[in-house]
């Protein structure tokens, strides 16, 4: 039995698996539309979320399998004040495969060493988000065609940002890759990220807080939001949240064929008027990911 906590638990070439029966699910969709009768998913959210959620409902559903679950804490025995053991404990005897986020960082590593079967991680607090990066990764091969000798742009929040953080872990294992990270003072990426894989790995970066300046280097630009739900200081996040925004004069001097990405949810950090722009791919992002879910479900199920 295998699970999926951190990115980097993947090699490249599991990476490169996924994304080829993801690829392929995405082709031949009625190959994989009875993959997993009488198999069931349970996502355990314990913090919201309606993409990374219904995406893995989505996924299971189309592979002809069950989903159970809840969406909030709230709907769970952990607002009665139930472990995270406990809960995991009591879930793998209805499920087959879990899905779970959780505020704190860690706790589906935790949730792992409790389980009987394959946990997912669907978000950990600002720690990480393994199945967001796989969709990135989908993303990035589907619209450019290639891992190597990019120059990608990081903007917004690099300090809670798990998507980013994972990213940066996954895009550092490929040759040629310089990021340019684009940030306030802040909400700078932390210092371990910087230290234990960036320079450790002796991979090329560039720190501003500048985004028009760096606009025309760019192969993909990776947008986030500030998370408000991160902050312990509500006057801080006000003043942060619209450190950048992203809109068509902005982008008047990108490339023509660069990949505009984000996570989701966008509060107003990418302007409506970007939307129609064929640089924007972030909605194909959300399809993309429930096709990369769908592919790691097979793998962790070791369904053929």
């Amino acid at each position: 039995m295998r699970s999926l906590i951190d990115i980097v638990d993947l090699s490249i070439e599991e990476i490169n698996d996924l994304i080829d029966t993801a690829n392929d699910i995405i082709e031949n969709p009625d190959k994989y539309s009875e993959k997993c009768q009488k198999k069931k998913l349970a996502t355990l959210f314990f913090e919201p979320s309606t993409r990374t959620r219904l995406s893995f409902e989505a996924a299971m559903m189309e592979l002809g399998g069950n989903v159970l679950g809840f969406s909030a804490a709230s709907n769970s025995s952990a607002a009665k004040g139930e472990s995270v053991s406990d809960t995991i404990r009591t879930v793998c005897c209805y499920a087959d495969i879990i899905a779970m986020r959780h505020p704190k960082e860690g706790a589906p590593m935790i949730a792992s060493m409790h389980s009987t079967v394959p946990i997912i991680n669907a978000g950990d607090g600002g720690h990480n988000h393994p199945t967001q990066t796989l969709t990135d990764l989908l993303t990035i091969q589907r619209e450019k065609g290639r891992f190597d000798s990019l120059t990608v742009g990081l903007c917004g929040d690099l300090k809670f940002g798990r998507t980013v953080h994972s990213l940066i872990h996954a895009l550092s294992r490929y040759e040629n890759i310089h990021f340019v990270l684009i940030s306030p003072e802040e909400l700078k990426l932390p210092g371990y990220i910087i230290n234990d894989i960036l320079d450790k790995k002796g991979v090329s970066y560039t720190v501003t807080t500048s985004l028009e300046k760096v606009m025309p280097t760019l192969d993909i630009l990776y947008m986030t939001r500030v998370q408000r739900e991160r902050f312990f200081n509500e006057a801080d996040y006000i003043r942060l949240k619209d450190s950048y925004i992203l809109n068509k004069e902005k982008l008047t001097t990108a490339k023509t064929d660069l990949c505009i990405m984000h996570p989701l949810p966008r509060v107003n950090e990418i302007s409506v008027d970007v939307d129609d722009d064929p640089r924007a791919c972030y909605f194909k992002q959300v399809l993309y990911g429930k096709f990369i879910r769908m592919a790691l479900i097979l793998k962790l199920l070791e369904v053929e």
